[in-house]
């Protein structure tokens, strides 16, 4: 994470949070908080003060609350073009570290 980021966004998990969202599309407080490894309450706070703000909506998934952009906010599609100017600016350990994860589970009995 490049300390202009965190400025920009107000903090580091700012910054974290919106990046995973666009390199994601969507995501919840404790995978993002595993991910970066930082404390969960710290990225559930930015969560909620984005959704606040009307960058980010949230639906419920069972007992995860998931959150992704609010496409309907204008000022959001500006935001997610600069997003991914960033990610395609970021270091390739950095991007494959945080932002490449396998998302889909794997076939019953496909070897490793």
């Amino acid at each position: 994470m490049t300390p202009i980021l965190e400025g920009i966004y107000g903090n580091r998990a700012a910054a974290q949070v919106l990046l995973f969202i666009q390199a994601y599309g969507s995501g919840y407080a404790s995978r993002i908080a595993t991910i970066f490894d930082t404390q969960q309450t710290s990225i559930y706070r930015q969560l909620i003060r984005l959704e606040a703000s009307g960058v980010l909506v949230s639906r419920t998934v069972g007992k995860t609350r998931v959150f992704e952009f609010n496409d309907r906010n204008p000022s959001v599609r500006n935001l997610r073009q600069s997003l991914a100017r960033e990610l395609d600016l970021l270091p390739d350990d950095q991007v494959k570290k945080y932002f490449r994860q396998r998302q889909r589970p794997r076939r019953t009995g496909k070897r490793l």
